[in-house]
């Protein structure tokens, strides 16, 4: 039997609840239902992403999100581009937490991680503005000695490993490729621990993929959003999150 380890905390992405909203304009579905949904459902945390295009998530859902949280007296954690005009709205809504990460234009989802150890003199400034408003600062990165080292000497308190390339790599049966990603973020993992962050991870999860990351034993909270949302099409978000739960708590020998 899998040594029991702390609880993982389950942080519910909402963002294609609006983009399912958006393709038809109107607001209907609400995020920000989906949201409360998630929450009523055991959801320990709501993660909502405002790009720079909008695509998905506005200004408005924002708002309401953190009205919500709030209410519900759970954290809402705002991804968002290290970008000046990203920080204004940041402060003003003044979300739980902030999670720092790269965006281009022209992708589809966020790829990879923050070029943190490349960005220092950039992402320090924002890290210490966001954290002086009350906001805990998280960054995305890869699970990359140089830049969780990076991560810590801006004074970020929390990293989120990226665990897309594992993701892509079972997908793609390159199963040696995966193991090695698998081992890198497990030593990235014990390295962030080791400087005083506190770990999370996400991008790309699934319940076929998680017990292995949820094994890794410095982890304290998973952020999964488009897997959970694209189950609930078929099993209800109730049953998509609590089924998502349950493979996190087996692998951390949870009864």
């Amino acid at each position: 039997m899998t040594q029991s380890k702390p609880k993982l905390r389950l942080g519910v992405n909402i963002d294609h609840i609006a983009t399912v909203r958006n393709a038809r304009g109107g607001d209907h579905p609400d995020p920000v239902a989906g949201a409360f949904a998630a929450i009523r459902a055991g959801a320990d945390g709501i993660t909502a992403h405002l790009r720079e295009d909008r695509r998905h998530i506005t200004d408005d859902d924002m708002e309401r999100l953190q009205m919500l949280c709030e209410n519900e007296n759970i954290p809402l954690n705002m991804e968002m581009a290290a970008v000046d005009d990203m920080v204004e709205i940041a402060k003003r809504i003044k979300p739980h937490a902030v999670c720092l990460v790269p965006e281009r234009r022209e992708e589809r989802t966020t790829e990879g991680g923050l070029d943190v150890a490349g960005r220092h003199n950039t992402v320090a400034p924002i890290v210490r503005e966001l954290t002086d408003n009350g906001a805990r600062v998280s960054l995305f990165i890869e699970a990359d000695e140089k830049q969780i080292r990076a991560a810590a000497a801006v004074g970020a308190p929390v990293i989120e490993i990226h665990t897309g390339a594992y993701a892509h790599a079972l997908l793609d049966e390159d199963f040696e490729k995966a193991d090695k990603i698998l081992q890198a973020m497990i030593s990235g993992a014990k390295l962030g621990h080791e400087l005083g962050l506190e770990v999370h991870a996400g991008h790309g999860i699934t319940f076929d993929n998680v017990g292995k990351i949820a094994e890794i034993p410095e982890l304290v909270e998973l952020n999964i959003g488009h897997y959970i949302i694209g189950e609930a099409i078929f099993m209800g978000l109730e049953n998509a999150i609590s089924e998502m739960r349950n493979c996190m708590d087996d692998a951390r020998g949870e009864a």
